[in-house]
């Protein structure tokens, strides 16, 4: 009888890891001349774009699409969310969610108010519950009913859609949130999943960036040279409002030297369009022509 284990074993190293979803969120204010950016650096010890430069956001929870969820959160014209899919949901409970545990703002309302909970609410909400959600204790419908809390999706602005590459190890299936941020809610990193953050503008990430002063991954880069084609929040909010999302999803090419290439759908509208596969790993070559 032969042995088909080692064939066995090849075809599971040649098949693709599934993608987790996750979420990110692009919190933003205007500044004196422009407007920023808050950005956070990721541990050293986290397995996935360790040190890097990076967006408040997070792979999502199975709980973060409890249907029951969905009366909880309310858009601009008052409706709740139940004509969303559950993955619709969870992506968007889980961005909120990760944005009150990785930096302390929370996209929530007292249950029929129009304004975010203030500063004095959200230092209690913070101090009885974030620490709670981070360490999965509790979930976030559980949070929202305790606290008679509405998730303000009308405060999100779906901007971008990546998957990672189906040659890496780790995948994430990633959507990006842009969001007004609530001027009285200080966003600071946690401690414990990132160790800095700092707001900024566009000219200066790109800057940190180009100088290796920070690393930025491939896909945060591609996202901030977007979000700097417009020149304040409103703007931002707007021309992503009215443009269609498209998914990136790299291709892998190899070019007549051998190397080889990710290759972004042109449609997505980014500055990129064909890259070497280390950038992914924040390793774009300094100076590189813009292709």
């Amino acid at each position: 009888m032969s042995d088909d284990r080692p064939e066995k074993e090849a075809k599971k190293r040649r098949e693709p890891v599934e993608a987790v979803p996750a979420s990110t969120m692009l919190l933003l204010r205007d500044g004196d001349e422009t407007f920023e950016v808050f950005m956070v650096e990721r541990h050293h010890k986290i397995d996935f774009a360790e040190g890097a430069l990076v967006f408040p956001g997070g792979k999502t929870e199975s709980s973060d699409g409890d249907p029951a969820l969905a009366a909880r959160c309310r858009f601009e014209d008052g409706s709740t969310a139940e004509r969303l899919s559950t993955a619709e949901l969870a992506v968007r409970v889980g961005g909120i969610r990760e944005t009150f545990e990785e930096c302390g703002v929370l996209l929530a309302r007292p249950r029929g108010s129009d304004d975010l909970v203030d500063a004095a609410r959200l230092e209690k909400l913070a101090e009885q519950h974030r620490e709670s959600l981070h360490n999965n204790e509790i979930t976030m419908l559980q949070f929202v009913e305790s606290e008679d809390l509405e998730l303000a999706f009308d405060r999100l602005v779906f901007f971008a859609h990546w998957i990672t590459p189906v040659f890496m190890p780790k995948r994430f299936d990633t959507y990006f949130f842009l969001v007004d941020a609530p001027a009285d809610h200080l966003a600071v990193h946690d401690g414990s999943e990132s160790v800095d953050s700092l707001w900024t503008t566009i000219p200066n990430a790109l800057e940190l960036e180009q100088t290796g002063k920070r690393t930025i991954i491939f896909p945060t880069l591609e996202n901030i040279k977007k979000l700097g084609r417009s020149q304040s929040v409103s703007e931002a909010l707007a021309n992503a409002t009215r443009s269609e999302v498209v998914t990136v999803l790299p291709q892998l090419e190899t070019d007549d030297d051998g190397n080889r290439i990710m290759v972004l759908p042109e449609a997505a509208g980014y500055d990129t369009v064909r890259a070497p596969m280390e950038a992914l790993a924040g390793r774009m070559p300094k100076g590189a022509p813009k292709t």
